[in-house]
């Protein structure tokens, strides 16, 4: 049987909001099977429970935000898509995030540290089946901007892959690879998806500030360009590292869906609200898809058993 996965013991963190700048600590903490993944918000009286939902992202400028209305008034999460990322790349299906503010810590910017906080804490097999969401047939969603067109779509496919291009009209970046697939049954997410940063233009730090953006980001938690280049000292991760995170992005925002995907998932130019607007047209259509399981793990996909067999490292 392909088991459910939750964090073996509690594990903590502390940081800044990328977009608050404001401290907050995190804490990670083991959840029964079916949960999912719940973020809560512990500074408020009463706590204020926001289940990882596609269908409650509220917010996806720069970020996806889960927002809920409660006695307080609203409640937000966001940049929630990098901790998202890494509990599917490691196939984590249960588990409580803790949070004294609205946002998560950006750390390095990746998912990098979240994994090694995941892996510090353990993770455990749960005696309940692993559901997953299986695409049956094509779901696609556009949407248009002055350089042309934005798209992201869902195939069918017996296992998980995403292929991703950007455009930027930018020398450091045209110099980098502007497309990458990354199949589950072949890639290492640790390995070749992880480690890629967020990345920032200068020109562009004036209006995200006066936007209540990017408070807290600099070189210690984001690639930043200039017009030219790249500024950070120690240059890029991967030779590709804008367009894998774009990858690792989708990651963390296709698994608002509840459970892991079994599809094809192909974008053009796509960010964060695309790729929500994707899971909630999938999520619509009932017809488009199906929860499965495996009790039997001979009947599993071979991609699937694979992925979950990587290493770690």
């Amino acid at each position: 049987m392909l088991k459910q996965r939750s964090l073996k013991t509690l594990i903590r963190a502390s940081g800044v909001g990328l977009h608050s700048g404001v401290k907050v600590n995190m804490a990670m903490r083991p959840a029964a099977p079916n949960t999912g993944i719940v973020f809560r918000r512990v500074d408020l009286d009463p706590v204020v429970d926001l289940p990882a939902s596609a269908l409650m992202v509220g917010d996806t400028r720069m970020c996806s935000c889960l927002e809920c209305d409660s006695p307080q008034g609203k409640v937000r999460v966001g940049t929630i898509e990098h901790l998202m990322s890494a509990f599917a790349g490691l196939g984590i299906d249960n588990a409580f995030v803790d949070l004294d503010s609205a946002e998560l810590p950006i750390l390095d910017g990746s998912a990098s540290p979240f994994v090694f906080l995941i892996q510090s804490a353990g993770i455990e097999e749960q005696p309940v089946a692993k559901k997953f969401i299986r695409v049956k047939r094509p779901i696609e969603v556009r949407e248009s901007d002055k350089s042309g067109d934005k798209w992201a779509r869902f195939d069918p496919y017996d296992g998980f892959k995403l292929t991703f291009s950007i455009v930027f009209n930018h020398p450091a970046i045209d110099r980098t690879g502007q497309e990458v697939t990354i199949d589950f049954a072949e890639h290492s997410y640790v390995r070749e998806v992880a480690r890629a940063r967020t990345f920032g233009f200068m020109q562009e730090v004036e209006w995200l500030r006066e936007n209540g953006l990017a408070q807290g980001g600099g070189l210690d938690n984001a690639v930043v360009l200039d017009e030219y280049r790249v500024l950070n000292g120690d240059g890029l991760r991967y030779s590709d590292e804008f367009v894998k995170h774009k990858v690792l992005d989708a990651i963390g925002d296709l698994y608002l869906l509840g459970h892991p995907l079994l599809a094809a998932f192909t974008a053009h130019k796509s960010g964060h609200a695309l790729n929500n607007a994707l899971a909630r047209e999938l999520l619509n259509d009932r017809d488009a898809w199906e929860y499965v399981s495996f009790e039997d793990l001979a009947q599993a996909p071979q991609a699937v058993s694979r992925w979950l067999a990587l290493p770690a490292f």
